[in-house]
């Protein structure tokens, strides 16, 4: 259970109805196998040790008193285990008969979850055996099982993992209005059971998975939804074992239904204790609950979810289409409402043939056209200098003329060179000094136009480079208003591929391929001496790929470093090794730390996504903080 990771299953044995020798049986084997394969919580379907479908056989005594009986040969057979299951079996307790969720762990019944909500609609008729159960919990003689808990309001929770907090519900809790999990995630269960035996009909696997989903996003927990199988009864329906593991909004294992009936996967306790406590309106309440404490052996915990290495960008191609839209219309809308605001009829960017100024000015001309304004109000101003080539600044000129904006010509050199003499600095000298003389140089340009035109200075830097400070302070950290800043870069390359691919002009679309093709870099330093870009910023501050990672599971987990260094290995196994992302890992927390500076005093610019950097908005964080005790435990 190493980083929070507890490793859980679902699993749907193939019972026979009112069998109870076979069922515990199929039980025993379903659960040992499952805890072999490094489950520590396990579950299975609702009245699974007599079948769900026994209907009036409920009323026999002779399956009663075996159920009875079937729980404790469960518990005693797995009491070797180290694993905490749930089995659903049928109870008398008070002389009312209960449809029950038996939390073992052990050898020992740690507490009895009945039913609170009892179907009695369409094809279910649950309320003709059972009685529906109370919340208060008390100790009760249940059936043969002796004096143990008994009633909905129970948590049981894990002494070696203290953010391992169980609850259950039965089946159509889930479906009621008012679920239980409701309370009993407020009350502080981070993973929520559910022993469910329902039935396929058309079109209710779609909406069993997004009721689970959503229910895991609701609450900010782990759900974990165990269904009955084919070997319940076809009298009247049929059952699929459509079980199911989601994670905060996260489908993270599907048995397909009329599959095997397994799922297996890891569930991050950890991240969702986390999320829970920077989630201001999520008010814990545990009135009424009763704890039950189990224990766990803590090892490590072999991670076999996917861990997805582009967590910024989806990977099913209609999704990413939506998210590209998406984006789009954020920021432009957002740029939209500033001129608007300021009755700005033109709007000035600094152009270089990169990917960001790209994207800005795609944005731009976007906004321009939803308020009606002449794409003529855009000036692109290209800039060359010591580094440019005349790839980059071809591509400029030629999607400027192709977007149908002003493009005007600035070149920098004589300027930078009378400022070098101005401070007394070699220009053979390629230090910082060289570097961010220019990019202070067009920062200064753009403003100064921005003045004689009236119009207003396009940012062009993005949140990957904010999150590592590669931007000059004063220089193209600065703009009125920064359309970019909410957009990781390895979202930046699909917004630009998706406008290259959807615009249906075709210049414009070769002009973004090339661009797309250009390696990332500032062009601050004299190109190579075949014309090509000598200054590439990922052999410098690492692979963004990599840092918009790391950058996601720092800002949105708030995950420790070596958690986020243990996913990363997962995430690019087979991409970098070992040593190369602990190398960059490290200079992204250096560098997150040091440049906080420069985020402290960002311009205006949408928020686009769930990480964000804006000292108005996401990241209040000191300027003066260090990285010490981070990059200790990454070393």
């Amino acid at each position: 259970m190493q980083d929070g990771f507890v490793k859980v299953a679902v699993r749907t044995p193939h019972v026979r109805v009112a069998d109870v020798g076979h069922n515990v049986a199929v039980c025993v084997e379903a659960v040992c196998e499952a805890a072999d394969a490094g489950a520590k919580v396990i579950v299975l379907p609702e009245l699974c040790v007599t079948g769900y479908t026994c209907e009036d056989l409920f009323w026999q005594d002779a399956l009663i008193e075996a159920a009875q009986n079937a729980v404790n040969t469960i518990a005693e057979a797995t009491s070797a285990l180290d694993a905490l299951v749930f089995v659903g079996a049928p109870l008398v307790v008070r002389g009312k008969l209960y449809n029950c969720a038996v939390a073992l762990c052990g050898g020992e019944i740690l507490g009895v979850v009945p039913k609170r909500f009892v179907p009695n609609y369409h094809e279910f008729y649950e309320a003709r055996h059972f009685a529906a159960g109370p919340l208060d919990v008390t100790l009760e003689f249940c059936g043969g099982l002796g004096e143990v808990p008994f009633g909905a309001n129970q948590l049981f929770a894990c002494a070696s993992l203290p953010d391992l907090v169980v609850a259950a519900e039965v089946c159509e809790d889930l479906w009621a209005p008012q679920p239980p999990s409701i309370s009993h995630a407020l009350a502080g269960a981070t993973l929520i059971v559910n022993l469910s035996a329902s039935n396929a009909i058309v079109g209710k696997a779609a909406y069993r998975r997004d009721l689970v989903v959503g229910q895991s996003a609701r609450l900010l927990c782990a759900y974990m939804y165990a269904s009955a199988g084919m070997g319940e009864s076809t009298t009247d329906v049929v059952f699929a074992g459509h079980d199911l593991i989601a994670e905060n909004g996260r489908l993270l294992a599907e048995a397909v239904p009329f599959g095997d009936g397994s799922a297996t996967t890891e569930v991050d306790v950890a991240q969702l204790a986390a999320e829970r406590r920077r989630n201001t309106t999520f008010v814990p309440n545990d009135d009424g609950y009763v704890v039950t404490t189990f224990d766990l052996k803590v090892k490590d915990t072999e991670l076999t979810r996917f861990v997805d290495p582009h967590p910024f960008v989806p990977s099913n191609d209609a999704e990413r289409v939506a998210r590209c839209e998406d984006v789009f219309a954020i920021q432009a809308y957002g740029l939209a409402k500033r001129l608007q605001h300021t009755h700005g009829k033109c709007a000035v960017i600094g152009i270089s043939g990169g990917l960001d100024s790209t994207l800005a000015v795609l944005v731009t001309v976007r906004a321009f056209d939803l308020v009606g304004l002449d794409r003529k109000g855009i000036i692109a101003v290209t800039m060359p200098g010591f580094g440019t080539t005349s790839r980059t600044k071809g591509n400029a000129t030629t999607l400027a003329e192709a977007l149908g904006v002003q493009l005007r010509e600035v070149n920098i050199a004589a300027a930078v060179r009378q400022h070098f003499a101005d401070i007394g600095h070699d220009e053979s000298v390629h230090d910082v000094t060289y570097e961010n003389s220019q990019a202070r140089e067009r920062t200064q340009i753009i403003m100064d136009i921005a003045n004689q035109e009236g119009g207003l200075v396009v940012g062009t830097g993005d949140l990957s480079e904010l999150a590592l400070g590669w931007a000059t302070y004063n220089g193209d950290h600065m703009s009125m208003y920064g359309v970019n800043g909410g957009v990781p870069k390895t979202l930046v390359r699909h917004l630009v591929r998706y406008v290259a691919d959807t615009c249906g002009n075709e210049v414009e679309s070769r002009v973004l391929y090339d661009v797309l093709d250009t390696p990332v870099s500032p062009e601050l330093l004299p190109a190579n001496e075949d014309g090509t870009i000598a200054q590439q910023t990922e052999d410098l501050v690492g692979p963004y790929e990599l840092h918009d990672f790391v950058l996601y599971e720092v800002l949105r987990h708030g995950s420790r470093p070596r958690k986020v260094e243990r996913l990363a290995r997962r995430a690019f196994a087979g991409v970098y090794d070992d040593e190369t992302i602990h190398k960059w890992l490290r200079t992204f927390y250096w560098r997150f730390f040091a440049q906080q500076f420069k985020r402290s005093c960002l311009p205006d610019g949408p928020k686009v996504g769930s990480v964000a950097v804006s000292p108005r908005g996401d990241l209040r964080m000191p300027s003066d903080a260090l990285s010490t005790l981070w990059l200790a435990e990454l070393d």
